[in-house]
């Protein structure tokens, strides 16, 4: 059976989401307490609707506990964020995934038990800055507290060296775990594997360890 979705809050980041869900062919339920809001993805999600999430009433009546998965995007109000994250939960969504705006609302929405939080302009943020840093680095995500994984284009000072010779695992603490080349991706590749200028390494590892790597390479 095909997941069902729910995003509560049509701002950029929910709409967003809306919007790649659609293109994905999934079914996605749009609520938003502004009508404008609403009527912009009347023709994007399967149903959208104009609903205060705050009123657990309101919620039973959709229905909400029959979806797979709930994606709270709620703009500033984070009184909001939390009293509908609390509700879903205690209304026994299986998964719900909230935007945070801060490190404060995110440790209140890990203790009322949010499944997975978001920060997504503290990360987006990350992921510019890394890119800024060094023209290498062309993608940044963070996996938990303080490990990320990052792409890094191999430049002059990486290529010719074999992933033995470069050993990142002892010099870094870090783990080359793929490598990109043209479209195709070698998964756990060979410790002999040679990199050629252009590839692109995944790598993971600590933040601080990949901030020393990152530099070490910034002028390729």
């Amino acid at each position: 059976m095909d997941k069902e979705f729910v995003v509560i809050g049509l701002g950029r980041f929910g709409g967003s989401i809306v919007r790649e869900l659609n293109a994905l062919g999934v079914d996605v339920m749009a609520i938003d307490n502004d009508e404008a809001r609403v009527n912009e993805y009347a023709d994007i999600a399967t149903h959208a609707v104009i609903a205060d999430t705050t009123d657990e009433a309101v919620l039973k009546s959709l229905g909400i506990r029959n979806f797979d998965h709930v994606i709270v995007a709620i703009g500033e109000n984070i009184q909001a964020s939390i009293l509908t994250t609390l509700i879903l939960k205690d209304l026994g969504v299986k998964k719900v995934t909230t935007k945070a705006q801060n490190d404060y609302h995110a440790k209140v929405l890990n203790k009322i038990g949010a499944d997975t939080v978001v920060h997504p302009e503290r990360d987006m943020g990350r992921r510019i800055a890394h890119n800024l840093a060094s023209a290498s680095v062309l993608d940044y995500l963070e996996l938990a507290d303080q490990y990320s994984i990052v792409e890094i284009r191999a430049g002059e000072s990486l290529q010719g060296n074999s992933i033995l010779d470069l050993d990142v695992r002892a010099n870094y603490g870090l783990n080359i775990i793929a490598v990109k080349r043209g479209k195709d991706i070698l998964v756990s590749p060979d410790p002999y594997e040679v990199i050629e200028r252009g590839d692109i390494l995944i790598v993971i590892g600590h933040d601080n360890d990949l901030n020393r790597f990152e530099k070490k390479i910034a002028n390729d």
